[in-house]
């Protein structure tokens, strides 16, 4: 459900400012999840619905574990293949778990 608060927000501000424009509206969830990620620990989506991503081992998410878990997520493939313990391979990838706040 957090990610479809995501792209909604996404398509509403390429509907603003683009006309609608399919690469830029990845371009500005792409921006809208690392900018969050990195500020908030969690995304719109996530933090609207009590969730927040922290590294496993605990502490300080980092610069680069959004940005990749970022990237995963715009290639979609990762964020649909989920493990045992139902964390998305874009997490897993990255050493992060999302939790309740």
């Amino acid at each position: 459900m957090a990610i479809a608060i995501d792209w909604a927000s996404a398509v509403l501000i390429s509907v603003i400012l683009f006309n609608y424009d399919p690469l830029a509206t990845l371009a500005i969830f792409a921006v809208l999840q690392s900018v969050f990620l990195l500020t908030a620990n969690g995304s719109i989506g996530h933090l609207a619905l009590g969730m927040r991503v922290v590294p496993l081992a605990g502490g300080y998410l980092g610069i680069w574990r959004p940005l990749v878990r970022t990237v995963l997520l715009c290639l979609v493939i990762p964020a649909v293949i989920w493990d045992l313990d139902q964390r998305g391979m874009h997490d897993r990838a990255v050493g992060a778990i999302l939790v309740r706040r």
